[in-house]
């Protein structure tokens, strides 16, 4: 959602938060042909990106509280679906309907589960806890807020894709809060998601240490042992791997950042730790069976200084670090006892150097960080070499013996960019840690008109990335002082060696069957604009829809620093959209692609994160519900899987390795509740899906099982 300013004021809009703002103020134009604006939409679309396209690529296509139930159970019934074709290839389920219902809707022999809400406890899974909590420990002791990007790991432990597939680890990353619902002293208010203040202050205009420390709690990751049940059913348990990860916990920080000047705080005036992972959406799992958490949109938890954005040095400029007032206000804590911990979040300079405050803390989030879900005791850990932005996730090719690991990982706001990270080490599997992310090459990517494209270094001393000179430094032309320089500002580097400015790329997969990558490019409404014209790989203006690309590394070598791309869907309502040059139909449309994961029989789910502010209105009426659907890639086959209830996006998903149980999650459910309904109390029939009657909505993880056992989507 947005961020906006108002008699300087931070507004909070608690969506994905800042991920449709423009930090990016690079003019460069980045292909050697830009469309015209003038063109009509329509006349792209129909008339000549779809031929394009085709015409392009086709010769690479590639073959080859105490409660006592403990879940809620749906299974669909036949008036939940519409007729579909049930034709050749992966896809053998009919396409579910547009829904505006509160309840998670799937197709036709499908049964659906809640397990895993925001409140249960991981210690006594049996116990709900009530909202509002009752103090912080509550949340501490309970799964988190508003959930994302997650992986099922087989109890074995021994790989994150082989096992068991009746129990594991489910680990859930928490994205950010709803504070309302956290707090008694919430009750009664007149607070929303939307409009300052979305949280209570007294009368010196502080705010509660208890609650901060709840919302603190609040975020990060859960880790929780789940066991299907003889009857068929999930559920979580005690372990003693049960884990919450929260914006406290110890963290270590590796790789070049590790040491500099750019991390040294009052914290850790070695620049060697931090406190906390914030805002954490899609997530990666690497080769050796650990877990990548991925901090989005992590700065506008800080501020610096009561002035302007442009008194803030590049470091919080270029990544929108706001001033006067933070998201949540938690620098605004009353109580001394942990105040370091609270402050920390006012990044203004207070001191002689940094080692006597916090001007560096917003330098030690933006990070992807990994830690041993089957160790409870392992500090996680922040990579700096896989570059510092807006993380959305990372995703690895499959790893091969002998060779360079490679991932991808895209920067979700409006002209950001898409990144690749290459080890400088083979990986072997006997020997495969968390330190083949900390050597190697970070690049961006470079999409040509000529459906080319290119991996641009981003290596200190390399083309443009030049060392401090300052009389030749301009805010046009940034120069680095080392690599960690680079990796601190690395959408500066990324702006300085001329990468293509991106519709907000979100999740990426990758096809088990041909190697070639996808991406989200969730929507863009700057798009057109001087500082952002239409392109090829970007070719609606205003895109308001949304759009996936994908792209095959040359000689599909994943270590190529060259790649051909083409547009695989242009989302979007019938009469503005284009899939195998046709346009979408009624069991197809949608819009705002985020999630995104291939199965390892080759289907592509695509999740959607229509804001809740434009869901079910205008002209996004048409689309209902956030949804999910399934593509048959190769036979150009697509339907809708899945609808959510009221107010909701629909984000991570995972399976069970036997692909027969489908874990997705529903974040935000419920977030068009009013001020005044809140206010009142009056929450039924409001949107408070999964609990009803007059409870809170909860984010929650669904469980998508086939009533004949089959494969998901079989």
């Amino acid at each position: 959602m947005t961020m906006k300013h108002d008699n300087k004021k931070y507004i909070a809009m608690l969506g994905n938060n800042d991920e449709h703002l423009v930090h990016n103020p690079a003019n460069n134009q980045h292909f050697d042909a830009i469309l015209q604006a003038t063109v009509h939409r329509r006349l792209v679309l129909k008339g000549g990106l779809g031929a394009m396209v085709a015409t392009l690529f086709a010769p690479l296509t590639l073959t080859g509280c105490n409660d006592d139930d403990d879940s809620i159970t749906h299974t669909a019934k036949p008036n939940e679906t519409t007729a579909g074709n049930n034709d050749m290839g992966l896809l053998g389920f009919k396409a579910v309907p547009i829904s505006t219902a509160d309840t998670a809707v799937v197709p036709e022999g499908y049964a659906t589960q809640v397990i895993a809400e925001w409140g249960r406890s991981i210690s006594t899974p049996d116990l709900r806890y009530d909202l509002p909590f009752n103090n912080a420990e509550q949340q501490l002791d309970a799964i988190g807020s508003h959930h994302d990007g997650m992986h099922f790991f087989p109890i074995e432990g021994n790989s994150p894709d082989h096992g068991s597939s009746k129990e594991g680890l489910l680990v859930i990353n928490h994205e950010y809060i709803e504070p309302r619902y956290m707090h008694h002293s919430a009750v009664g208010q007149a607070l929303s998601r939307d409009d300052f203040p979305i949280y209570q202050q007294d009368a010196q205009n502080l705010r509660r240490s208890e609650d901060v420390l709840t919302e603190l709690y609040g975020h990060g990751v859960s880790v929780i042992k789940i066991q299907q049940q003889a009857d068929g059913q999930w559920q979580v348990s005690a372990d003693k791997l049960n884990r919450r990860i929260t914006g406290l916990t110890v963290m270590e920080i590796s790789g070049p950042v590790r040491g500099s000047d750019w991390v040294k705080t009052k914290y850790s005036p070695d620049g060697t730790k931090t406190r906390g992972t914030l805002n954490n959406c899609s997530h990666g799992v690497t080769p050796w069976n650990t877990y990548l958490t991925c901090e989005e949109n992590w700065a506008g938890y800080f501020r610096n200084r009561a002035q302007k954005t442009d008194d803030q040095p590049r470091e919080h400029q270029r990544y929108g670090v706001t001033y006067d007032v933070s998201r949540y206000g938690w620098e605004l804590a009353d109580t001394p006892g942990e105040q370091e911990a609270y402050a920390r979040f006012n990044a203004a300079p207070t001191g002689p150097d940094a080692t006597s405050d916090y001007r560096n803390e917003p330098n030690c989030f933006g990070w992807v960080v990994e830690f041993d879900p089957f160790d409870p005791n392992s500090v996680p850990v922040k990579h700096s070499q896989l570059g510092r932005f807006a993380h959305e996730g990372v995703i690895f090719h499959p790893a091969i013996e002998g060779q360079p690991l490679v991932c991808y990982s895209g920067d979700d706001a409006m002209n950001e960019y898409i990144y690749k990270f290459i080890s400088a080490e083979p990986y072997y599997k006997a020997t495969a840690s968390g330190h083949l992310l900390d050597q190697g090459t970070l690049y961006v990517a470079k999409f040509n008109a000529d459906g080319s494209g290119e991996w641009l270094p981003l290596v200190w001393g390399q083309g443009p990335l030049q060392p401090t000179l300052d009389t030749n430094e301009t805010a046009d032309c940034p120069c680095f002082k080392d690599q960690a320089d680079v990796l601190v500002n690395t959408r500066l580097a990324a702006d300085r060696v001329g990468a293509t400015k991106m519709d907000r790329p979100e999740w990426g997969a990758i096809d088990p069957k041909t190697g070639r990558v996808y991406f989200t490019l969730t929507n863009n409404a700057s798009r057109g604009s001087d500082n952002s014209p239409i392109d090829t790989a970007n070719p609606r203006p205003n895109n308001r829809w949304g759009h996936i690309i994908r792209w095959t590394e040359a000689s599909n070598d994943p270590k190529a620093t060259q790649f051909n791309w083409d547009i695989f869907i242009l989302a979007g309502p019938q009469d503005d959209s284009d899939f195998a040059n046709k346009s979408l139909d009624e069991q197809q449309i949608f819009n705002s692609p985020d999630g995104l994961w291939f199965d390892p029989e080759g289907r592509l789910w695509i999740q959607t994160d229509t804001s809740e502010s434009l869901m079910n209105r205008g002209d996004y009426a048409q689309f209902g519900n956030n949804q999910m659907l399934a593509c048959d890639t190769q036979h150009q086959i697509l339907r809708r899987f899945f609808t959510g209830p009221i107010g909701q996006e629909i984000t991570g998903v995972t399976a069970t390795p036997d692909q027969k149980n489908m874990f997705i999650n529903v974040q935000h459910p419920g977030a068009t509740l009013s001020t005044d309904d809140f206010a009142s109390g009056n929450l039924a029939g409001k949107g408070n899906w999964p609990l009803g009657g007059n409870n809170y909505a909860r984010s929650a993880t669904v469980v998508i099982t086939k009533n004949d056992g089959g494969v998901i989507g079989s």
